[in-house]
Parts: structure tokens; sequence; C-alpha cells
């Protein structure tokens, strides 16, 4: 009998190399990111910006799965540790095949969710913890081939400081003293804010852009100042080789211009990037209409005015499908020309699909996605087109059954090489029953809907629930 011990001889040879290799490149990058982190004030910023390029590794949308790592009350749940928590679930993420964690606001912030930021440098007094222990999180994440996605509230921030008249518009530099090159890099007044906004003195370049939405609880900042624009490119060239993220969530960004979005994205390269232009959806009298062409253009508009730098939330598909469970009217599901309605039916390869997140769902609750439909919603953004985002809360805090269900549908989703761009073939959407065979040829089938559905002898059943079946293609199980 040979022994039990392991040895080269009863490895797979092949995997054993790309393993070697794929840990080589990951030491490489680390040298490679630790070197930049401490020549980028010293190198001129095309040179830092082309071998920053070089370092980076785009996704693969077609490969990537979003998990956002908090919800609203994480800042208490975590104890002044929550990186920790997330940390402690790091192994369980990679093997559901979770590629990307959207982190929460890491900066110093007057609110402690980190939504209302100050001193953008000083991560060690952010209420879900300290520098060293966020980095070493991101660190885990990296082991895992988990890339960390840094939340970027960048249409206001709170002055640390008032001015002579009283008003909180002086901002500084502060948590980042021990690198001398960065002096007075953050360090704004009155001149950084938007024209008319209350916190300004009168000293800013112009007022707010026509379509931008006024926040009111901080200074909206100036995206068209330079020197605006040099300092965040260099706070988010810091996040990335310093802290160690590699991707970006922009919040709130139907506050200032989407072109500074793809701005900000050239200057820092990111793994990919995503945006929240969360924008009112069309009512009538008898609730959503069910044209809402005009809300998912809008968000192409956005995507294509970050030259496409940006993805962005599609809060289209969230809309009607929430709509469509809750009330089983599943007849919203497929639009006039036939195709999903939402942002993934037009661009999915920019569209990442969501059920609900900090502001919608956890105990901010403004737009929940019916609870008991979340399976149901799981298993339509799950085995269509688009980069889809699973919600804490769902994996982590309602039970084993929900997460183990969420995963089957991920297994699904890679067994099936589901793409970004899928086509979708939608072969039933009446108010009981929601038909369709994604992929070409067809690798997956989903029924929605409480009426009862079946399939040929070409299919083989994947995963199913309450109101839900997902079939897979034996031509991918063989």
């Amino acid at each position: 009998e040979m022994t039990k011990t392991p040895s080269l001889m009863m490895m797979d040879l092949n995997s054993f190399m790309e393993e070697a290799e794929a840990e080589e490149k990951h030491v490489n990058e680390l040298e490679e990111r630790e070197r930049l982190n401490q020549q980028q004030r010293r190198l001129a910023s095309g040179a830092l910006l082309q071998e920053m390029k070089n370092i980076t590794d785009a996704a693969d949308a077609s490969e990537t799965v979003l998990l956002q790592g908090f919800n609203w009350e994480s800042h208490q749940a975590g104890k002044g540790n929550w990186y920790g928590v997330v940390e402690s679930k790091v192994e369980m993420f990679a093997d559901m095949g979770i590629t990307d964690i959207w982190l929460p606001p890491c900066s110093q912030s007057v609110a402690p969710q980190g939504y209302l930021p100050s001193q953008l440098f000083n991560l060690d007094a952010s209420a879900y913890g300290k520098k060293d222990q966020l980095k070493q999180l991101l660190a885990a994440m990296r082991q895992k081939g988990i890339r960390g996605m840094a939340d970027i509230v960048i249409n206001h921030r709170c002055g640390d400081q008032q001015d002579e008249q009283g008003r909180w518009n002086v901002f500084t530099t502060t948590g980042i003293e021990s690198r001398k090159s960065f002096a007075g890099v953050m360090d704004w007044q009155g001149w950084a804010i938007t024209l008319g906004d209350k916190f300004s003195d009168g000293t800013g370049e112009r007022g707010p852009g026509q379509y931008d939405d006024k926040f009111d609880a901080a200074p909206d900042i100036d995206h068209g100042n330079k020197k605006v624009q040099q300092s965040i490119a260099i706070w988010l060239r810091w996040l990335r080789l310093d802290v160690g993220f590699d991707a970006w969530r922009f919040d709130f960004v139907k506050g200032y211009g989407a072109e500074y979005v793809g701005l900000y994205c050239k200057k820092s390269h990111p793994s990919w990037a995503v945006g929240e232009l969360w924008l009112d959806m069309r009512y009538d009298d008898s609730g959503l209409c069910y044209d809402q062409n005009e809300h998912r253009q809008n968000t192409i508009n956005w995507i294509n005015a970050t030259d496409k730098e940006s993805a962005a939330f599609d809060f289209t598909t969230k809309g009607i499908l929430q709509e469509a469970c809750r009330n089983t009217q599943y007849w919203r599901l497929k639009d006039s020309d036939g195709k999903p309605p939402g942002l993934l039916g037009w661009m999915p390869t920019h569209a990442v699909t969501f059920l609900d997140n900090h502001d919608t769902g956890s105990t901010q609750a403004h737009w929940p996605f019916p609870g008991d439909k979340v399976l149901v919603g799981y298993a339509y953004l799950l085995t269509h087109p688009g980069i889809p985002s699973i919600f804490w809360d769902h994996v982590c805090d309602w039970g084993e059954d929900c997460r183990a269900r969420i995963k089957a549908l991920l297994k699904l989703r890679q067994k099936a090489e589901i793409k970004v761009d899928a086509k979708v073939k939608i072969l039933c959407a009446d108010a009981e029953l929601y038909i369709a065979e994604i992929g070409e040829p067809a690798a997956l089938r989903v029924a929605l809907g409480p009426r009862h559905s079946e399939a040929d002898g070409a299919w083989q059943m994947g995963a199913n629930g309450n109101d839900y079946k997902v079939w897979i293609s034996k031509s991918k199980t063989s």
C-alpha cells in the first residue's frame, strides 16, 4: 500500500505548476506594488501610471462575482474591528466563488458608517477598524484570489476645521504625517467647494453641474478644480499601492459629473469600477410602470460619459424584479423587444445586478427586496448576464440554508460558464411563470413563479426552491 504522505508522484503536475506560477506572480506583484508605493510621489505621474497599469490585473467581467462585505450596522457589529469579522469568513467566501468584496468606506468620518468622510488619509479613526487591520484583511483576501473594492465617497467631504465665519470648510491631510512627500496633498479650503453651497466662502471656481444632485449634509466638492482632481488621484493611488485595494465603488455618483469618475479611474488604474447611480423610476397611479427604458438609458448615458471606465449598479433590474416577485407579475421580466427589461438587457457588460444593499435593505430598508422572494431573485440574477452582486445579510445573517442555496446557484453559473453578455431567450413571461434559457447554445434554464414547469431530457435539475427551478444542460455536466 502506498504511503498516505503527499508527494509529487501523487499530485497533478500541471495543477502544481499552475499554482506555483500563480504564487510567483502574486509575490512579484506585491513587491512591485510596494516599490511603486515608495516612489509614487517621486515618479512623474505619467511614468507612475504606466507602471501601475503594468501591474493591474484587469477583472474578467464574465468571472466576476461581487459581495458587499458589510451592512448599515457593521460599524457596531464589528466592535471596532469589522475587518476582522470579514477576514474570518474569507475562506468561506472563496469557496462560494466570490471574486471581489466591496468593503465599507475606510476613512475617518463624521458619521460612523463612513459616508461623511473628512480626513481621507486617516484610516485609523474609522469605526470599522485600524489601517493595519484593513491591510491584513486585504492580504488575506488576495491570498484566496479575492480582490478588495474600496467605497469611494468623494461627492462631498466634511471639513475638520472652521473658517473665520464658522463654516466647516477647512480640510487637512491628517493621517499620513509619516510620509513627508504627501504633506498638504489634501489641504483644501473654501475654493474646493461648489459655489452656492452653504459651506462655500465664494472663492470656488464653479457651481454644481446641470444634472448634479445636491447633498445637503456636507460640503459639495468641485471636481472640476484641478487641485481637487490631483489630490483625489493621489489618494486613490495610495489606496491601491499602500493599502492594497484593487477596485472602486463610487458612491452617490449623481452628485458630480460622470467624466470625473472616468478621469479618476484613468489616474489610478483599478481592476474595475462600479458607480451607484440611484435614479427615480417611473410610476403612475397603478404603481411601477412597465416601460423603464428611460431609466436604463440614463444609466447607459452615465456609463458612456465615464468613457466606459466604470460599470453601474443595475437599479432598473432591481426595481422591476422585486415588483415582479412581490406581486406575481412575471410578465414584467420581458420588455417589448423580448429582452430582459433592465440595464442587463441593453448593456450587460457594464451592469452590476443586485437585490439589496446597505441603503435599500439592512436596517435602513429604504427600498427592500421582498424577504420571502430573495432566493427567487438570486435565481434570476445568478443565471442571467451581467455582473452579479450578493448582499452580506443574505449570505451571513440569514442562516446556513439561504447561504447554501445561493452557493448552489453560483456553482451552476460557473459550471455553465455563463458570460457577462450571454444570450437570453425568454420562452414565457406571464403573470405566474417566467422561463428563460441562457447562453448560446443554452447552458442554463430557469423557471420563476408559482406555476409548475418542467424541462426535457436535455436538461438536468441543478437547483430548486420555493417558486424557482434551475436546470443545467447535460452537455455541461459530462
